[in-house]
């Protein structure tokens, strides 16, 4: 167990319920984990799991259930005037789109300066040095000529690079980056990860990065969650979980990689199907539909989250991967014998 003065973050049995014309909805269900200060914790799965949901309910965005405590405060308890000040100064945000997310009337400067003048109280020159500062940080090229400088006359990686400057303005103790790279080229992608590595290492702050793909967060985290349809369905270190996954879902999502020695022509391998509907969750395990290796049971009970040789590594899989993530030669005789216990 992580120590207190450790631990920034501890979200316990997260739900986020919501109402449709279709009924209720939960895009998050019954989600647990936690985050060390200084470390790196990588969401992964695809679009439509939950993730961004989970994130805006950690700041206190969208109603929810369950826990989260933060820096030793349960969230739930701190009053409207308590939360905006966390947001922005303790807990900086990163969102996909940065066309979307940065003002299109306001100057690079403004956007930067305006977290610090609101909860820094900075005077309106420090805030422009350290704009300036920030935008040396984490990479513009001539920063002073990009102060003056609008969204749309800076590229995609620059935006992001931007986005990245309004977030630490404050010198938040959490980043969340919420799929930072989506629509960058490769090349900018690895800058991007990168520079957030590097920042985070620098700053000593705890990192939640979102992400669809498992290559792209397999040299940056410290631990990773697979999610999918709104619950965790494995998590460990990363070490551990890229040598022993366990779930069939984390499995595909890593089969689904490209890689570079691949011959080619080569069909690139995908999941069949697509996510459940959140109105209408089939019953048992919600990847059984797309599993080939599905059983009776996988369509009728819900796999709970075991725990695999190391205490921190869980998975939540009826018929599990083996170590060497192939399937066991005895598959077909543990499946029966899963089925015939319960």
């Amino acid at each position: 167990m992580i120590g207190v003065d450790r631990q920034l973050l501890d979200i316990s049995n997260l739900t986020v319920e919501l109402r449709s014309q279709r009924g209720g909805i939960r895009p998050v269900d019954s989600v647990s984990f936690s985050l060390e200060r200084g470390k790196t914790l990588a969401l992964v799965g695809e679009s439509g799991s939950g993730k961004s949901m989970l994130c805006r309910a950690i700041l206190g965005l969208v109603p929810s259930q369950g826990e989260i405590l933060y820096n030793g405060h349960i969230a739930g308890q701190l009053s409207t005037a308590a939360m905006n000040r966390i947001r922005g100064r303790e807990i900086g945000v990163v969102l996909q789109d940065p066309l979307s997310s940065l003002n299109p009337v306001m100057t690079i400067a403004s956007q930067i300066m305006e977290p610090m003048r609101c909860h820094l109280k900075l005077s309106k020159r420090a805030s422009l040095e350290k704009a300036f500062r920030l935008l040396e940080a984490v990479g513009i090229p001539r920063p002073q000529e990009r102060m003056d400088c609008y969204p749309h006359q800076i590229s995609g990686g620059m935006r992001q690079r931007v986005a990245i400057a309004i977030a630490l303005a404050c010198d938040p103790q959490l980043l969340i980056a919420d799929e930072p790279t989506t629509a960058l080229d490769v090349t900018v992608q690895a800058e991007i990860l990168g520079l957030l590595s590097r920042l985070q290492r620098e700053r000593h702050m705890a990192l939640l990065l979102v992400s669809h793909d498992l290559g792209v967060v397999a040299g940056i985290a410290d631990e990773i969650a697979v999610m999918y349809a709104g619950r965790i369905v494995e998590q460990g270190p990363a070490k551990v979980l890229f040598e022993r996954m366990r779930m069939r879902y984390t499995r595909a999502l890593f089969d689904a990689i490209p890689r570079i020695d691949d011959p080619p022509n080569r069909k690139l391998p995908s999941i069949p199907d697509q996510p459940p509907d959140f109105a209408a969750l089939p019953p048992g395990c919600r990847f059984a539909p797309r599993c080939a290796s599905a059983g009776e049971i996988c369509r009728s009970e819900y796999p709970p989250l075991q725990v695999d040789n190391d205490d921190r590594h869980r998975y939540a899989c009826w018929f599990p991967c083996n170590n060497e993530n192939q399937d066991s030669p005895h598959a077909t005789t543990q499946r029966h014998d899963v089925e015939n216990k319960l």
